[in-house]
């Protein structure tokens, strides 16, 4: 570590609430070991999942103490030995970083640290790491999605949700959403789905039936599993797929409904992905930023001082709209 140069950054010592994520004014500033990326953070997006470790709830438990944070976006301060891609001073953003998101630098590998365009801001950013790699993977990597497929895109209007609309669209499916808002309804229909509905309605199940002719969907993408698998396993269609991005604990489903229609439920984690997987991934998305259909929506935005805050309104908010970033 280098002593000459101290930054800003959120710490949790103890696993728990929000609280636990206290702002400490004089941690040294990391330096770039071999094949690593010093990175003047600009913004860093704020995700589900990190709330689950935070809670010490999560399978996957970092040594304390810790800081969270993996989606950053910011300006090359410094590299490594053995670094090639990158030089000081290049916009990028990162899908992992090595010390940490929430700080006013942080340290990434150099193979999960990507240009970002000038026609994105920071902020947007910090928008794609886990949300668009995560939808891709659900969509492509474990569902095997097709053009012309009807896909279901539950919590559409969240950093993943829009980011699911956006691919399934571009990639010629039928795109249908659910959200909770008329806020959230408006967000995902401009961001690619055709249909919207919401999901607070007593009969929505039966109007997203009615919008595919009573056949049924042929994927889902599922962000709160122990609220909504067992009423997604009776809307699929015969080889139907459920893939499971997110859950707060546990459900009771009837195998009886997968039997029928001969469907899969399939669980999704960024961190069991390939070295292979990511370049595929990665590849898609660089060429949908290079083509325009790539656009993330940024949502609430909240300062560093105010991680804890950020974490309190991600798990009990009504409705997503778009992207929560903490900026520096």
């Amino acid at each position: 570590m280098s002593t000459s140069k101290l930054m800003r950054a959120i710490r949790v010592s103890e696993f728990g609430g929000p609280s636990v994520l206290k702002l400490h004014e004089n941690i040294p500033v990391p330096t770039p070991g071999q094949k690593q990326v010093l990175i003047r953070v600009q913004a860093c997006g704020v995700n589900p999942v990190e709330t689950y470790i935070r809670s010490g709830t999560y399978s996957r438990k970092p040594n304390l103490p810790y800081t969270p944070g993996s989606d950053v976006s910011g300006v090359v301060e410094a590299v490594g030995d053995g670094v090639s891609s990158f030089q000081s001073g290049d916009r990028v953003f990162t899908t992992g970083t090595v010390t940490g998101g929430y700080a006013e630098y942080t340290v990434a590998s150099e193979d999960s640290v990507y240009q970002l365009s000038d026609s994105l801001d920071y902020q947007q950013g910090a928008a794609i790491g886990i949300p668009y790699f995560t939808a891709y993977r659900a969509l492509f990597q474990k569902a095997h999605s097709k053009a012309g497929e009807t896909v279901l895109v539950h919590g559409a209007s969240g950093g993943v949700g829009v980011a699911a609309c956006q691919i399934a669209r571009a990639f010629e499916m039928k795109v249908l959403g659910t959200a909770g808002t008329p806020e959230g309804e408006a967000l995902a229909k401009k961001n690619g789905a055709h249909q919207v509905f919401n999901h607070r309605e007593k009969d929505y199940i039966k109007k997203i039936m009615e919008a595919t002719n009573g056949q049924g969907l042929n994927v889902i993408v599922e962000m709160l599993a122990n609220v909504n698998l067992s009423k997604d396993l009776q809307m699929l269609t015969q080889g139907g797929r459920v893939t499971i991005v997110g859950s707060r604990g546990p459900i009771q489903i009837d195998p009886r409904d997968t039997m029928r229609n001969e469907s899969s439920i399939i669980g999704v984690a960024l961190f069991s992905q390939t070295k292979e997987e990511r370049a595929e991934n990665a590849a898609a998305l660089l060429a949908g930023i290079e083509s325009g259909w790539l656009r993330p929506v940024v949502g609430p935005q909240y300062t560093l001082d105010k991680a804890s805050q950020a974490h309190e309104d991600l798990i009990k908010s009504s409705g997503a709209t778009g992207k929560m970033v903490l900026t520096m």
